[in-house]
């Protein structure tokens, strides 16, 4: 196992950060006008990663989904925050829009539940000290910090005005979260309308939020789940937080010691290390959703089950094990170049889905993947997702009371087991 970090949460508190987190900080923070005071540190405290929506649908000769705009529309969306703050900002991406994104207003309220809002914590976002901004195409906004105290495991709704037309192009497609959409500018309404003559749309992804920091005179630790589909909570309960990486953050949160956490959700259904898909490949996308999270401490890599199951779908884009653990250590000596720490976690059972998903040969190359994890000496732990998860009588397979039906995907008690096989001391 390679040598620790010597850098702790509490040096992090006193201002000495690790240089490649200094300065992602730094850059972050160039044009808000309004950021956090001197004595504050601000971290990540809930993200998800963006995705192209026009390349949602990625089989061979599949149709792109059907384009989607907000005009003269608000969106409200709930997040889950892991970590606990003073002051926050939110960000909004355009990364891979065509045309600018206009958002005419914004702000910040605690959820009590659907679409309704707590009135007496709304405060409305601004940017550069301005309630209207326009993000160019390739370009991500943060808004200065606002000054709203929030606890941790806080559900946070964000809502944003779109008073001109906003083609969809930057989402996060799995939200596992209702989002709402309602005409007009109903920004401040304690709970979303109705369109009429319809109900109000209810989705279930996320819309140009990419990011939500938090600011505390502490630093945490920020721990960041980085995956495919079983980190981003497919098969949970949608609206209820029962991801893996949420509860480990109820873990991590529930100890009894100085050092505070926040765990961060960098998961991308579809997700591969080697090619792109739904979302840029595991290679391609590391450096900004994991190790561009402020503040960010620790990474949890579980990666790969996409790369075997649609070499059986896809020939032509077969990955060996070989391949696939050359990827995973590439992530992490990148990982340990900006002195962050690294946990590789075994990739899940996978017997019982549908053929040619599942095949003698994705089992062969599954297991290989695996030893090298188990194998590995230069992360700084490892996390038997595997033997957590598969049955005792069947190895090969799921367990059954933690499967969500697809034998692939775990239900809220099987992501419940994943966190639970989380060696916290490996964190600490």
């Amino acid at each position: 196992m390679r040598r620790q970090s010597t850098t702790r949460p509490s040096d992090l508190g006193r201002g000495h950060w690790p240089i490649a987190t200094l300065g992602w900080a730094l850059l972050a923070c160039l044009g808000c006008s309004a950021e956090s005071s001197p004595a504050r540190v601000s971290y990540a405290a809930w993200a998800a990663s963006p995705q192209d929506y026009a390349e949602l649908s990625t089989q061979p000769g599949a149709m792109p989904p059907e384009p989607q705009l907000l005009s003269n529309q608000t969106i409200r969306q709930v997040v889950h925050l892991s970590a606990g703050g003073d002051e926050l900002r939110v960000r909004l991406s355009n990364l891979l829009g065509a045309a600018p994104l206009t958002v005419d207003a914004s702000s910040v309220a605690f959820c009590t539940g659907g679409p309704a809002i707590d009135m007496s914590s709304q405060t409305a976002l601004t940017f550069n000290g301005a309630s209207r901004v326009t993000i160019a195409p390739g370009q991500e906004a943060w808004s200065d910090f606002a000054p709203l105290a929030t606890p941790v495991e806080a559900d946070l709704a964000v809502t944003l005005y779109i008073a001109g037309q906003a083609n969809v192009a930057t989402v996060h497609r799995l939200g596992q979260q209702t989002a709402y959409v309602a005409p007009g500018n109903v920004v401040s309404a304690p709970t979303m309308p109705s369109e009429t003559p319809a109900p109000m749309t209810p989705r279930q992804s996320y819309y140009w939020l990419t990011g939500v920091d938090v600011a505390s005179a502490q630093a945490p630790r920020v721990v960041v789940a980085f995956g495919d589909s079983i980190t981003d909570g497919l098969g949970s309960t949608i609206d209820a937080n029962r991801r893996y990486p949420n509860f480990l953050s109820r873990r991590l949160n529930a100890q009894q010691g100085s050092t505070p956490y926040s765990t961060v959700n960098a998961g991308i259904s579809g997700n591969r290390v080697l090619r792109d898909g739904r979302g840029p490949s595991g290679l391609s996308r590391f450096s900004r959703d994991a190790l561009g999270q402020t503040g960010v401490s620790d990474v949890i890599i579980l990666l790969g089950i996409n790369d075997i199951g649609v070499s059986g779908r896809l020939p032509e884009q077969d990955a060996s094990a070989e391949a696939i653990t050359g990827g995973l250590a590439t992530l992490v000596a990148e990982a340990e170049s900006h002195d962050v720490r690294v946990l590789l976690a075994t990739l899940l059972p996978l017997k019982g889905t549908a053929a040619p998903y599942y095949s003698e040969t994705a089992e062969t190359r599954r297991q290989a993947v695996n030893d090298w994890i188990r194998a590995n000496r230069d992360v700084d732990g490892v996390v038997d997702f595997d033997r957590a998860m598969k049955d005792a009588t069947d190895p090969l397979i799921m367990s059954p009371p933690y499967d969500s039906g697809d034998h692939l995907h775990p239900n809220d008690m099987g992501y419940e087991v994943m966190a639970n096989a989380v060696d916290l001391a490996l964190l600490r």
